[in-house]
């Protein structure tokens, strides 16, 4: 489909990894993410490692939304005990992106199988910005970010900041 009423946007990129065992080094979903960035020529506003704590995700988060309009949140998203980023992410947002959660788990069907169902991805708009909330591994990020997010930002932000 072509989106003729995509308006012009300039798109800076954050990268949110949420984690009590990565460090800088050892963070390779973030750094994916950020590569990936770097490959369709959008800046990186911001970035950073939080622990799987509700206040420090919305904290990390509400510093990424001062420095960009495509936030990308790693990890958290599962069914553990300690999984919190769909708590910490999902009350604030102003509108929700239902397809994308949708068919995130679609695309992963053919990475992992009926375990895709256990993935709680989510994005959504908050303030015209949009922000992605989906699994911390490799593999996922590089889906999401390759097949989903990056076809689509332009046209998302276009419609979220008419």
């Amino acid at each position: 489909m072509v989106h003729h009423h995509v308006q012009p946007v300039t798109i800076t990129g954050a990268v949110i990894t949420v984690s009590t065992t990565r460090n800088e080094k050892t963070d390779t979903s973030g750094k994916t993410i950020i590569s990936l960035f770097e490959e369709n020529a959008i800046p990186l506003g911001y970035y950073s490692i939080v622990p799987d704590r509700i206040d420090r995700i919305r904290d990390e988060l509400f510093t990424a939304l001062k420095k960009a309009n495509c936030i990308i949140i790693n990890g958290g998203t599962g069914l553990t005990r300690d999984d919190c980023t769909i708590e910490a992410v999902a009350p604030l947002l102003d509108k929700k992106i239902e397809g994308f959660g949708e068919f995130f788990r679609m695309k992963s069907i053919g990475q992992i199988g009926t375990a895709s169902m256990l993935s709680r991805a989510v994005a959504g708009l908050i303030e015209g910005k949009a922000v992605f909330c989906i699994p911390g591994s490799t593999p996922a990020v590089t889906l999401a970010t390759t097949e989903l997010i990056l076809p689509e930002i332009a046209h998302i932000l276009s419609h979220a900041n008419r």
